[in-house]
């Protein structure tokens, strides 16, 4: 009897609603789709107008690896003295071979100031023993910056560039503003413990320094991945690629990040981070912005933006610049575990120091900070997960409701793919044409070929885990995660006999 006597059709009526609803369905997504497209065209634009720079300044950069009188500074007193910081926690494996590295470095007046993080491991037993370390009665600690209270200063005469901080657990930050209270000169160094420095990095740093030493405020030096290089006595004396798969994928990315990237946003002096593996600074700057944040990760990018806002605030002259010469050496994360550990809490870090500093974002004062480095980091790196997997959803959604054929869908995977691809490729022939470190064919066609394969799974598995970085700050989860060190001769024996 339905639709009989003027009464609707129930069924019809569930019909119309059902047709509106995928409609309205339809209209989202067609909306969607245009700014995904619009936002995906806007984000390559970006990266590739970065690598444009990075190109442009590539032969100067050449010119001057390659001619640069940088030796001749070694023995000069012209060079400014350096305090090399080094923060330590559990890393007894490590340490040794990276002081080691760091006492030998071809520069003529530095100090290098370990300090002991409260380790629950042997870190600071092993610098006793092998620097024979005794307290030192009275050290002169300046108390520029707010840190935690130190429990000793360790010091042994046949080491007179070497200062060993004991102090309760605070954290890295914490951990440098100690080391900056004990420092005893103009310019400061930030150093991993599990790192090692090219025996002529800091004196390539000082060279560039000196060209501009009233307006140069921070400079990055290049990280690369030392996992499958041959190392002996803390110097790399045989480069390789990574033989596990997970440092392969970061060796990738690290070119990409610091190659790719930096040089560009450097010549733009928009550069917001200076990696915490290696940087230098001027120590009076620092400071006179508070000192590293501590409290969460993500210090090294805090610093540099502290500085960026202190400078144009005060409407002083200033560069911070990347230096791709300078070469430091790092352990990658080998296994998922880890390297996820890592990630969140880079993911942590970043999304804190976007929110602690929004008002940045857009604010013409700040000029290339606020108007293109702090927008393109929240909308391309903070929010770029999520984005993805909106259009993943997106794209779903386009081919159930059949709003188009999936070649389409296909081509635009494609150009999508292509474009990351020839971004990792620039950086590749970046690196061959100014350094040429990848002397065999073989590290080449692997490098271009984790190029590629990183945007079937490895790409998708950091969006999740910056996510996952994002919820955990949200949760007020501050913790550091673990990571495993292995020792440097054990790297170098597995490197020798791979």
């Amino acid at each position: 009897m339905n639709g009989i006597s003027g009464f609707p059709n129930p069924n019809r009526f569930d019909r119309l609603q059902q047709s509106e609803g995928i409609t309205l369905l339809r209209d989202i997504l067609l909306i969607y789709g245009l700014f995904a497209t619009y936002y995906v065209m806007t984000v390559n634009v970006v990266y590739f107008s970065i690598m444009a720079f990075s190109f442009r300044n590539i032969m100067t950069i050449f010119r001057r690896a390659a001619y640069s009188k940088f030796n001749t500074l070694s023995g000069s007193e012209l060079v400014p003295s350096i305090s090399l910081l080094v923060p330590a926690y559990n890393e007894e494996v490590t340490v040794i071979e990276n002081v080691k590295c760091l006492l030998t470095l071809n520069y003529p007046t530095y100090e290098v100031i370990v300090i002991n993080d409260g380790s629950s491991d042997d870190t600071l037993g092993v610098l006793r023993r092998e620097f024979g370390l005794e307290p030192l009665p009275n050290p002169e600690m300046r108390n520029s910056i707010d840190c935690q209270t130190i429990n000793s200063v360790y010091y042994n005469p046949q080491y007179p560039h070497l200062y060993v901080i004991d102090k309760p657990n605070g954290g890295k930050a914490d951990s440098l503003n100690a080391g900056i209270n004990l420092s005893h000169y103009p310019l400061i160094s930030s150093i991993d413990a599990d790192s090692l420095l090219e025996k002529d990095a800091l004196i390539r740093m000082a060279r560039m320094y000196m060209e501009n030493p009233e307006e140069t405020v921070a400079i990055g030096g290049d990280v690369r991945i030392a996992n499958g290089c041959v190392i002996e006595n803390g110097a790399v004396k045989e480069i390789s690629l990574p033989r596990k798969m997970w440092p392969m994928f970061q060796a990738v990315e690290y070119l990409k990040a610091f190659l790719g990237g930096r040089i560009g946003w450097s010549h733009i002096n928009g550069l917001i981070i200076v990696s915490g593996a290696f940087g230098l600074f001027r120590k009076d700057y620092v400071i006179a912005v508070g000192g590293y944040r501590g409290g969460y990760p993500g210090e090294d990018m805090n610093i540099i933006i502290k500085l960026h806002r202190y400078m144009l605030e005060n409407k002083l002259k200033y560069r911070i610049a990347f230096c791709p010469e300078a070469v430091c050496w790092t352990q990658a994360p080998d296994t998922y575990r880890i390297l996820s550990n890592q990630r969140k809490r880079w993911g942590r870090g970043n999304l804190k120091n976007m929110i602690e500093n929004y008002d940045m974002a857009f604010n013409p004062k700040y000029k290339v900070m606020g108007l293109l480095t702090m927008p393109y980091n929240i909308i391309f790196e903070a929010l770029n997960p999520y984005f993805k997997i909106t259009g993943l959803l997106a794209l779903i959604g386009y081919t159930m409701l059949d709003m188009t054929h999936w070649r389409v869908l296909a081509v635009f995977w494609l150009v999508n793919f292509l474009s990351g691809y020839l971004l990792s490729i620039g950086a590749l022939l970046l690196e061959e044409l100014a350094f040429k470190r990848f002397k065999k064919l073989s590290d080449l066609v692997r490098m271009m070929f984790y190029s590629a394969i990183k945007f079937f799974g490895y790409a998708q598995l950091g969006g999740l885990w910056r996510i996952q970085g994002h919820i955990q700050y949200l949760r007020n989860n501050n913790s550091w995660g673990t990571m495993t060190r292995q020792s440097w001769q054990e790297k170098s024996d597995t490197a020798k006999s791979a």
